[in-house]
């Protein structure tokens, strides 16, 4: 089975219908992270269509100040929740200092609420890699993975050291930096994602599909050297392992026949 370690699936709109059908003839098992409150339950209804795809409860930096102060209203969807995210902090797209109080205020509650339920943490690190590396060694939640990491490599080493896993998506495709990311990346750590519909409307100007985690597979699988099938199966074992690991049983559904 295949394993998208980060979609929006709220995000696809119209392209809903569409998108399920592809994680479904494809099988890929999908980890559906939100923006904040209203996202995850959006994601939720959505995610009870097919049990490929698991809801994550979380409230996103960029929405981070909208949150501020009212944290006592998400317990409830927290203690629901698989698992959480997407949660973090960044520096990159967001220029406005006054929202960084906000960030790390919403950010180290859910570290908390990660180390006090074992809970996978999805998160997110634009920007702002090594103050989220301190918060994590500082907070001690225990099962974690960075989505689309692009900080400095000796960060990363840190992460990884604690037992962080990192999820490798579209920019693969194109970017020499990323494409160094995935290599250095300790392989029983690795796991891919498409961070669709956005990652690749971002890149390409074009919602992404469910089906891009094939190129995404297939460019891995050709920089770590490996067959197209060793690579799935290895990112599939890891994948299994870091939901395993958090409480999450791995979904066994076989592909549709379609």
């Amino acid at each position: 089975m295949l394993f998208d370690a980060h979609a929006h699936v709220d995000a696809f709109g119209e392209e809903w219908p569409r998108a399920l059908a592809e994680i479904r003839a494809h099988g890929i098992v999908t980890l559906a992270v939100s923006m904040d409150a209203p996202s995850y339950l959006a994601s939720k209804a959505l995610c009870a269509q097919d049990p490929r795809i698991i809801p994550s409860f979380g409230v996103h930096p960029w929405e981070a100040p909208r949150w501020r102060g009212r944290l006592d209203e998400l317990g409830d969807l927290v203690v629901e929740a698989p698992m959480l995210g997407e949660v973090g902090l960044d520096r990159r797209f967001v220029k406005d200092e006054s929202a960084y109080g906000p960030q790390e205020e919403v950010f180290a509650y859910f570290l908390d609420a990660a180390r006090a339920t074992g809970k996978l943490l999805n998160v997110h690190t634009s920007g702002a890699e090594a103050r989220v590396a301190e918060l994590l060694e500082h907070h001690g939640p225990a099962n974690v993975m960075v989505h689309w990491y692009n900080g400095p490599m000796g960060t990363m080493s840190r992460m990884a050291n604690r037992g962080t896993y990192f999820s490798v998506g579209v920019e693969v495709l194109s970017s020499d930096r990323i494409r160094k990311v995935a290599r250095r990346v300790p392989l029983d750590r690795l796991v891919s994602e498409t961070d669709n519909p956005g990652g690749w409307a971002w890149l390409e100007d074009e919602p992404g599909m469910p089906s891009l985690i094939h190129r995404v597979v297939e460019t891995l699988a050709r920089l770590l050297g490996r067959t197209v099938g060793e690579m799935e199966t290895v990112l599939e074992e890891n994948a299994r392992r870091m939901l395993v690991d958090a409480g999450v049983p791995w979904p066994e559904v076989v592909p549709d026949a379609t």
